[in-house]
């Protein structure tokens, strides 16, 4: 297996599902039934970074170290924190926060993915190739920073929960956020691993 569970992961998964699970219990006995599909659609969601890992694993790509628990985080700090007990009401910046940590991260998940996919031949420069590694993953984060906003629409639309609480004013600083934090963290690769 390439990309291995560590027991801090195990333990933090086992841990937000319980926490998710007393949760759609609560909703179930209080008949807050907002609050159940919520909890319902987070415990789903935090399955997500292992069936990626899985996937990975059968393609053999490898993911960094710390995906499976960064994304657990992320996932229990925009659905549990953000919108069952919600922090993006209490905290004007709460989504802007998670906005710029995913903008960094997604950067670092498809450097990883791009080193371990492509092999660098001896006729690219380093220059080209460090140029092509920062290109493409400015372009991964953005891309998964979009689909996230269209997860946050759908939710509203369909679950009826205010995850795009400022409608286009939320949706365009999220991305407008997401879009910086991806520019600064790929400039900084590029121009670090020019100096290696």
């Amino acid at each position: 297996m390439i990309n291995k569970d560590n027991r801090l992961t195990i333990g933090v998964a086992v841990l937000f599902e319980l926490i998710l699970t007393t949760t759609a219990i609560t909703g179930i006995l209080s008949r807050q039934w907002k609050l159940l599909t919520l909890s319902l659609l987070s415990i789903i969601c935090l399955m997500i970074p292992f069936i990626i890992t899985y996937i990975a694993n059968i393609k053999n790509i490898v993911l960094p170290s710390t995906f499976k628990l960064i994304t657990l985080l992320f996932i229990f700090f925009a659905q549990y924190l953000g919108e069952i007990k919600q922090f993006y009401n209490i905290f004007w910046w709460w989504d802007l926060f998670l906005h710029t940590a995913f903008g960094s991260y997604a950067v670092i998940i498809a450097l990883h993915l791009i080193q371990g996919t492509i092999r660098k031949k001896q006729e690219i420069t380093k220059q080209r190739f460090t140029l092509l590694n920062a290109i493409f993953a400015f372009n991964f984060s953005i891309t998964l920073g979009t689909l996230w906003e269209i997860f946050e629409f759908i939710g509203d639309y369909l679950f009826k929960t205010n995850m795009t609480q400022g409608g286009l004013e939320d949706t365009s600083t999220d991305l407008l956020v997401n879009i910086l934090a991806a520019f600064i963290t790929s400039i900084i690769y590029y121009y670090r691993n020019l100096r290696k």
